[in-house]
């Protein structure tokens, strides 16, 4: 089995629907820090499992410098983004969605 993973920062806005009173139901930001883990047991024409430039553009592309609840169809919690990125990078099968310092998020897929 071959194994990636790939650790960008990103910067985005977002505000949460909660079902209590929070601050974090108002606009704030974060500087998320999102690992994605990918692995396979071939790798592609390349040599590669999954191209690292390609999960870069797919996750900054998506999330970067963006509004999370205008590309985001649920509430964008570090759970929400972890698995959607993790349903659309290629090979990934675990990704962690660190908010701010202390409090991470990890969607893994079951096998």
């Amino acid at each position: 089995m071959y194994y990636v993973q790939k650790t960008l920062t990103i910067s985005a806005a977002h505000n949460l629907m909660l079902s209590y009173n929070s601050k974090c139901e108002h606009l704030h930001g974060h500087n998320w820090v999102i690992t994605v883990y990918c692995k396979s047991q071939t790798l592609n024409r390349d040599g590669m499992v999954t191209d690292f430039t390609d999960i870069k553009r797919l996750v900054k592309d998506t999330f970067d410098h963006k509004y999370l609840n205008e590309v985001m169809d649920v509430n964008p919690s570090a759970e929400n983004i972890a698995k959607w990125i993790c349903d659309h990078v290629r090979n990934a099968y675990k990704v962690s969605v660190q908010e701010s310092e202390g409090n991470v998020a990890i969607y893994e897929k079951d096998e």
